[in-house]
């Protein structure tokens, strides 16, 4: 079996999930492109296994342990998305970003005095600890 032929296939499943994950926007097709690129991987794992005609089928082995990462990586994966679609309502990834760095609107505990008034020495302590709490 010519090696280059499995290789090429790996290597355009590869950039194509790679592709996926740069340039999509929802989550679960961020997801899905991960997939693609485990798979690619698995392919290069089984492939060098058959080439290199290993007696303890390595390749083989890492590839089951591959899948079972990915199926918990999908798995715990689709869980956060769902939470955040309940919470947001949205599953696009660059408008939960933005609304991480952009949310002005809250304030955290102790950015504001008694009166309700914010002092100008302390405004950017309270805006360091906003952001540090979003990142």
């Amino acid at each position: 079996m010519h090696l280059a032929y499995p290789a090429v296939l790996a290597a355009l499943l590869f950039c194509t999930g790679l592709y996926g994950v740069l340039a999509r926007r929802n989550a679960i097709l961020v997801l899905m492109s991960v997939e693609l690129m485990l798979n690619a991987v698995n392919l290069n794992l089984v492939a060098f296994d058959v080439w290199l005609r290993d007696a303890l089928h390595t390749g083989q082995a890492l590839t089951l342990f591959t899948i079972a990462i990915a199926a918990a990586e999908i798995g715990i994966g689709m869980a956060i998305v769902l939470a955040v679609y309940r919470n947001r309502g949205s599953s696009d990834v660059d408008r939960l970003r933005d609304t991480a760095e952009t949310d002005e609107a809250e304030t955290l505990p102790g950015d504001e005095d008694v009166h309700g008034t914010e002092d100008q020495a302390t405004a950017p302590a309270g805006k360091a600890k906003k952001a540090e709490a979003t990142a």
